[in-house]
């Protein structure tokens, strides 16, 4: 296998999907979706200068770009098991929503207090503290709205629903943010870690493996969990790389500043391992993913997905 051609060609597809999730995405944030402009009879409240704010500001984060790693793994997924592209990525869209008003509120002073994302001043420097609280809320309440846009059945519709909220939750994503926030000054044990991730980073990541799997509306118990063991390998490294990319990486290529888990004395991987421990357990996870998913056709996108999310620098 030629690697380098591979991901080459591994990369046009990425850009594709994100440039697709981008339309996408910027459609469900414009007056051709939304039903509040679909009265020209009666006053809209959509044209309240203080909603527009709202949506500028919903906005600018949203379509901000990225590599739009979660839309890429619902969408593969659905193609792989034969599923309705057009809904997943409606469903990737209300995902999309959802990560994006946890970064606007992660990057918030009373969390993180960042002031870069994705090479741009974070939402709360551009709309102030109160509108980028106002903007994730709204970001968080209508990706559940977008998710009944997806063209499936209802109950596959509700499953979207729930997964996403379980994800997005107090058992989900939620809960791991607020586990970090409580580690900050403390020492945790490797497994208390893995918890925390499990959480913080991997929920989201499964959640859009499942919605793959919803968006073909299959029924099999064993796709569902063999997908999702895929989701939680790539989840955990992905975590780890993050983690040496913070201590090691180059500021310019991610947009961000380094050095922050430190600054905020959070636990991370490189708190138990030296940098070439963490990326051997990464690639470690990184194989058993993709022996995980080569068990099924079509396939090749995930394995790739998994080995340059471990190879990424940014």
């Amino acid at each position: 296998m030629n690697a380098s051609c591979d991901f080459a060609q591994f990369e046009k597809d990425l850009a594709s999907v994100a440039e697709q999730t981008e339309h996408a995405l910027a459609y469900y944030l414009s007056r051709d979706f939304s039903p509040l402009y679909r009265r020209p009879n009666e006053s809209s409240h959509a044209e309240e200068p203080s909603v527009l704010k709202l949506v500028d500001a919903m906005a600018y984060s949203t379509l901000s770009g990225g590599k739009r790693i979660r839309p890429y793994l619902t969408l593969s997924v659905c193609r792989m098991l034969g599923g309705n592209e057009e809904a997943a990525l409606t469903l990737a869209c209300a995902l999309e929503m959802i990560h994006t008003y946890s970064l606007i509120h992660d990057d918030l002073p009373c969390v993180d207090n960042d002031d870069l994302r994705r090479g741009r001043p974070t939402n709360h420097k551009v709309f102030g503290e109160a509108g980028a609280l106002f903007a994730g809320d709204a970001l968080l309440t209508y990706a559940f709205e977008v998710a009944t846009h997806a063209r499936l059945s209802s109950d596959a519709i509700v499953s979207a629903v729930r997964a996403l909220s379980e994800g997005a939750g107090h058992y989900g994503m939620l809960g791991g943010q607020m586990t970090d926030m409580d580690a900050e000054q403390k020492e945790l044990s490797i497994e208390e870690l893995c918890a925390l991730h499990d959480m913080k980073t991997g929920a989201l990541i499964r959640t859009a493996a499942r919605l793959g799997c919803l968006s073909a509306e299959i029924d099999d118990v064993h796709i569902f969990d063999s997908i999702d063991s895929y989701a939680s390998d790539i989840g955990y490294a992905f975590q780890i790389v993050d983690d040496v990319l913070d201590r090691y990486g180059d500021s310019r290529l991610l947009g961000k500043n380094i050095g922050s888990d430190a600054q905020s004395c959070k636990n991370t991987f490189l708190t138990f391992f030296s940098r070439e421990e963490a990326m051997n357990r990464a690639k470690a996870l990184t194989e058993r993913a993709v022996m995980t998913v080569s068990a099924y056709e079509g396939s090749e996108n995930l394995v790739l997905l998994a080995q340059y999310l471990l190879q990424r620098n940014k």
